[in-house]
């Protein structure tokens, strides 16, 4: 699913610019050229991209407004402004302050780190065991008692989430190795049994337990939903 982008921006050639460059991304992108009717709408998105010099309404006052409408959508200003003065008054509702110009790729770094921040507005969590939830739409992975992010290393990750799109199956280790490392399996390789290993010690509550990945002796693996 792609992530939506609520984007209120009155300068035509940079916003045909940033919508274009983010829906190239995979976002989504509604694009307002003032704040108007953006209170009506910025609940069905998951972050705002705000310009502060807009006709009617100066952003401040739209931010403002947006953010007490919704306020778990995160708000990122951005402004041709940039003393402290402003930045500080901005920061008051919104959660990130960019100034222009600025490079497409720090704006979708930022966007990115506010979204997962903010844990997306519309993605319903999995839940693995009594303490483990993972949101499959920003693809991250929480303590759900401590609301901690868990760490996965990018292998790692790849399996958890083959494990997702393959609910309650066990999957034969010469299955998981070919579908993660794009390559075939070679007899003896030890190499799923290690990476399932150090993320069992990352998801399980205790050592040794399988309450979220369970071992089948001489068949494979399952994820239990």
């Amino acid at each position: 699913m792609k992530k939506s982008v609520l984007y209120i921006e009155d300068n035509e050639k940079i916003g045909s610019w940033v919508k274009e460059e983010l829906e190239q991304r995979g976002f989504s992108v509604q694009w307002l050229l003032t704040g108007e009717g953006a209170e009506e709408q910025v609940k069905q998105h998951e972050i705002v991209i705000l310009d502060i010099m807009l006709p009617g309404l100066d952003g401040f006052t739209v931010g403002k407004r947006l953010k007490k409408a919704a306020p778990a959508v995160p708000i990122l200003l951005l402004s041709a402004r940039t003393s402290i003065h402003d930045k500080v008054d901005g920061l008051q509702f919104a959660d990130d302050y960019v100034t222009k110009p600025f490079h497409t790729d720090e704006l979708v770094a930022r966007i990115e780190v506010l979204i997962r921040r903010s844990g997306g507005n519309h993605s319903e969590r999995i839940s693995l065991g009594n303490h483990i939830e993972v949101d499959p739409e920003i693809q991250m992975v929480y303590d759900k008692h401590t609301g901690e992010e868990i760490i996965l290393t990018g292998k790692q990750h790849q399996i958890l989430m083959y494990f997702l799109s393959n609910p309650n199956q066990v999957l034969p280790k010469e299955q998981i190795y070919e579908a993660i490392w794009n390559e075939p399996y070679m007899t003896g390789d030890k190499t799923v049994l290690v990476h399932i290993s150090r993320l069992r010690q990352k998801l399980e509550r205790y050592p040794d337990s399988s309450e979220i990945i369970e071992t089948l002796k001489g068949i494979g693996y399952r994820v239990k939903l």
